[in-house]
């Protein structure tokens, strides 16, 4: 056999190359049985069938249960090396530590990763990508991982980049309001709790008797959050700032391509089980319009325009969760600024704040893949 000059792939190596894309992709989700993990699969279901194979991973705890996916029982697998064997990409919705130990290893066994914790979002050789906003960021991938951005930023990002792309945002000031989903299944449980202890009382009328009747039921939250709201999400980071407030910075520059751009977040934990709310407001480079935002939101790809005042139509979490994009309310241009427009956003926190977006990313690298 002639051997192949240095550098080029020979035919055989060519023609395994060509087999291998041949065949859809197959795919890992890592987390499996957690709570956006259960709503990735069902999105995996919903969604264009891209995918060969769809293994699932979690814990030894975990191995052996059977979960549904593409109408089809699929059994769990435990979290180790060769769980990666074969797989074309991983999709990883564990904690931080549990990805930043992981992750490598799926990498090294070949796969494209697509991680939902923090542990490689600001990462500068780690793409933090939205489709719908920088899909093209998605190709260059030195590390072999593609980070999935926190669902604060999600729940917003996609309406504020398409007013971006036609009015060039100079600064971002949001206040969050932000599902107890968010901090997972004790979170939910904490909340419906809570509302069992203080359903058809008097409570919520002098100070403290919300915590009383409540007790040790607080579960990760510093404060009850039934008929309450909580002005803390996250933990404590340098000069009073919370990581949930400093995620929204840092991730809307990365994913913007701004890193100098002035971003101010205030985030509170409200007593909504899923669906993160944001109250924005926008300043640009450009003048805007209440007209032409409308314009530009109602066309954008993921966002539902949904402003009514006079005939109160508005997005409210209870009506936008389960659903896929983001919704955009109570848009108005600011008093004093005509480059300022203020709106309320809501999004679905386990959709598009998390499963949805990492399904868009597998689907990009899915084509790219089978190229």
């Amino acid at each position: 056999m002639i051997p192949a000059e240095a550098g080029r792939p020979s035919l055989a190596d060519t023609a395994g190359a060509d087999a291998r894309t041949a065949r859809k992709p197959h795919l890992a989700v890592v987390g499996a049985t957690g709570a956006v993990g259960s709503v990735l699969l069902g999105i995996l279901s919903e969604r264009a069938d891209v995918w060969g194979e769809i293994r699932l991973i979690a814990s030894p705890r975990s191995a052996g249960r059977k979960l549904t996916v593409r109408g089809e029982q699929v059994e769990v697998v435990a979290l180790g090396e060769d769980a990666f064997n074969g797989i074309d990409v991983a999709m990883f919705d564990v904690p931080d530590e549990v990805a930043a130990q992981w992750v490598p290893v799926a990498v090294s066994k070949g796969a494209v990763v697509v991680d939902n914790s923090g542990a490689f979002r600001m990462d500068p050789d780690v793409p933090l990508v939205v489709p719908e906003v920088n899909a093209h960021t998605a190709r260059v991938r030195p590390r072999g991982i593609i980070a999935n951005p926190n669902c604060t930023t999600l729940s917003m990002i996609v309406a504020l980049g398409a007013l971006h792309a036609e009015y060039g945002l100079s600064e971002l000031i949001v206040s969050s309001y932000q599902a107890v989903s968010g901090v997972g299944k004790a979170g939910v449980d904490t909340l419906r709790a809570q509302l069992s202890a203080v359903c058809g009382t008097e409570l919520g009328a002098k100070p403290g008797d919300v915590r009383r009747a409540v007790g040790d039921t607080l579960g990760p939250f510093p404060a009850p959050i039934a008929l309450n709201v909580v002005p803390w999400a996250g933990t404590l980071q340098e000069d009073g700032w919370s990581s949930e407030e400093l995620k929204v910075r840092n991730e809307t520059r990365k994913i913007l391509g701004m890193p100098e751009l002035p971003v101010t977040a205030t985030c509170v934990r409200v007593p909504v089980l899923t669906t993160h709310s944001l109250a924005v407001h926008a300043r640009f480079e450009n003048e805007v319009t209440v007209a032409g935002a409308h314009e530009i939101l109602a066309a954008a790809p993921g966002v539902v325009l949904c402003d009514d005042p006079a005939e109160e139509e508005y997005p409210t979490p209870s009506d936008v969760v389960g659903t896929d994009p983001t919704w955009v309310g109570r848009v108005r241009r600011s008093l004093d600024d005509p480059r300022a427009l203020e709106l309320f956003v809501c999004g679905d926190n386990l959709r598009k704040g998390a499963a949805l977006n990492a399904a868009q990313i597998g689907e990009l690298l899915a084509g790219e893949l089978r190229r």
